[in-house]
């Protein structure tokens, strides 16, 4: 079953195919595939840490009797092409998903993030970064570069297809006349064309190795997969990419797994777009995320050198690709880390560096470029310590909006994922283990005003938060609510004009404004009626309460709401339905 593409040729889509196989449970619905009665689909596709579901119809763009874009090789299949359109839509349309990479393909249909290297120039450990890679579920994938659309297609000496998306599917060190041989198993999605040197099918070496090796390595290979040297890997290959997987991805229990953690971060004119360490005046206002450190890699190999905690950060910048047709491109960005020695800062859970030390420390890792790329990834081994992260555009005052991954092989510490890691192992988490850790985490804020979250507000926050229906978060699930939370947080002091702790009904007013809720005066009057303690305060669990059931309900309604018309209409089945929100969200609300 294969994949093909025309006109745009997006890598996107073509990807799809060879990396959803082991993974339509987290992209494709049970009701997407197979091909059912209903006229409706909808794949669910990542985006800047949430999965959103994408409702498309089945009519898709031909030309001369034929699809126009990606098509699956059997004239029956069309999945492929709905998950092309479902993309698009995300995107704004077709045309957007031109000029993109196998790494946003990759990225977007699975929540991991990516990280590449040039082979003409990779790192001395690269065999084992592509053997724990594959420990961990990982996708892989490389290429040969082109230097003209002549060379689009090229078959090389040994059969090897320039242009082509190749994925890695395993790796294996296996003893050849007395020496270590490392070997690479590679796979051409198309089948057509496979590699006729050394360790092919038919080659020579095989007959001197172990035939039970032989015949190990050699089982159960699919159409287009072959094995070479690792040194050919480098020799005849230009790039590599690795799409490293979140846990929720992985069903399956023997892969290791990634512990990661997810912020989401703001540049503003004039007051959090500070530019690159090129502008000492301003790069101190930037974002600024803390890390913490702790364990050290396990030093299982031959090939580590040195000790330390190794950890993947990725930077990556939202809605680019959709604001393309607004004139709008990628901006170029990049990010440092700074090591927390300082004893003033250590420990301290709400750190945001200063002019002057950035001015006296230098950066102790940093991003290998600052590129205009929608996301830029690097790989660090660094003691264990405080670390905080600075994400930038090279130049002040570009807006945009962000995403900073965290993906570490041991636990690392952060403001909002580390409780999650460290008490709940199994990576799901009930309404009662929810209110543990967010209690537990709030009670460290001692200027807040608060009796802990009930389980009522907790059960709203999962029943926001839970895409798959169990119930339970997982832990991407649980970041995103987080960052909403510290997001709410940032708010509620913003408009705690008096520094109370808690809110007044007029500074409850002008934050639910700020957080984006334009309510009615009757509505205002029910909140405050609702969440108000007898002395008319309103304290942080409260708010945060408040305003998760009221993105609910807006939810809710712009789902119902197909024509945009601000109207809807309820039948009996759906009133039963969902008659558990507030009762004065839909008195207020539907009049």
């Amino acid at each position: 079953m294969g994949v093909s593409t025309l006109e745009l040729k997006p890598c996107f889509t073509r990807t799809a195919k060879h990396t959803l196989n082991n993974l339509a449970h987290q992209t494709l619905p049970t009701h997407f595939f197979p091909w059912g009665d209903e006229r409706e689909n909808e794949p669910h596709i990542w985006q800047f840490g949430e999965w959103v579901d994408v409702v498309v119809d089945d009519l898709l763009p031909t030309k001369d009797g034929k699809l126009a874009f990606v098509h699956s090789a059997q004239g029956n299949e069309f999945w492929s092409a709905l998950l092309e359109k479902a993309y698009a839509k995300v995107n704004g349309c077709y045309e957007a998903l031109s000029g993109g990479s196998t790494s946003e393909g990759f990225e977007d249909f699975t929540g991991g993030v990516t990280e590449w290297y040039e082979l003409r120039k990779p790192p001395s450990d690269l065999y084992q970064i592509i053997l724990k890679a594959l420990e961990r579920g990982s996708l892989l994938g490389c290429s040969i570069d082109i230097t003209s659309a002549l060379d689009m297609e090229a078959v090389t000496f040994k059969k090897l297809v320039k242009g082509h998306a190749y994925s890695v599917t395993g790796a294996k060190q296996i003893n050849y006349r007395g020496q270590s041989v490392n070997l690479i198993r590679m796979r051409n999605p198309w089948g057509e064309v496979e590699w006729t040197g050394a360790w092919s099918d038919n080659s020579s070496e095989w007959n001197v190795v172990d035939p039970s090796v032989g015949q190990q390595l050699r089982i159960k290979m699919e159409d287009g997969e072959f094995w070479m040297s690792f040194q050919d890997f480098l020799r005849e290959f230009t790039r590599l990419e690795i799409c490293n997987l979140t846990p929720d991805a992985l069903k399956a229990r023997t892969f290791r797994k990634w512990n990661t953690t997810l912020y989401d971060g703001t540049w503003r004119r004039g007051s959090t777009a500070g530019g690159c360490r090129n502008f000492p005046a301003t790069f101190w206002i930037n974002p600024q995320f803390k890390i913490r450190l702790e364990e050290v890699d396990d030093n299982d190999d031959d090939y580590s050198r040195e000790s330390g905690c190794s950890f993947l950060l990725a930077l990556m910048q939202k809605h680019r690709r959709r604001e393309r047709q607004y004139g709008k491109d990628m901006e170029t960005i990049g990010f440092a880390v700074y090591e927390v020695t300082m004893g003033s800062f250590v420990g301290q859970s709400a750190v945001h560096l200063k002019r002057d030390f950035f001015l006296a420390n230098a950066s102790r890792a940093r991003s290998e470029q600052f590129i205009n790329l929608r996301e830029v990834s690097t790989r660090f081994k660094l003691p264990p310590g405080e670390y905080i992260v600075v994400p930038s555009t090279f130049e002040p005052n570009k807006e945009g909006d962000f995403v900073l991954r965290v993906f570490s092989e041991k636990k690392a510490g952060t403001e909002n994922a580390v409780l999650f890691l460290w008490f709940f192992q199994d990576m799901e988490i009930s309404v009662s283990e929810l209110q543990t850790i967010l209690n537990k985490i709030i009670s460290k804020h001692k200027d807040l005003r608060t009796k802990g979250f009930s389980t009522e507000s907790c059960r709203s926050m999962v029943n926001l938060m839970d895409r798959d229906g169990n119930g339970k978060l997982g832990l991407v699930e649980f970041n995103i609510l987080w960052n909403k939370i510290r997001s709410y947080l940032v708010v509620f002091r913003k408009f705690d004009l008096d520094k109370s702790g808690c809110m007044s009904a007029y500074e409850m007013r002008m934050a639910l404004e700020s957080a984006g809720f334009k309510l009615n005066k009757k509505l205002y009057e029910l909140i405050i009626t609702r969440y108000s303690e007898p002395d008319l305060a309103i304290d942080f669990d409260n708010f945060v309460c408040c305003l998760v059931r009221l993105e609910t309900m807006f939810r809710f309604f712009q789902s119902l709401d197909t024509d945009k018309d601000g109207i809807v209409t309820f039948d009996l089945f759906k009133v039963h339905t969902f008659f558990p929100l507030p009762w004065f969200v839909w008195v207020s609300y539907f009049p």
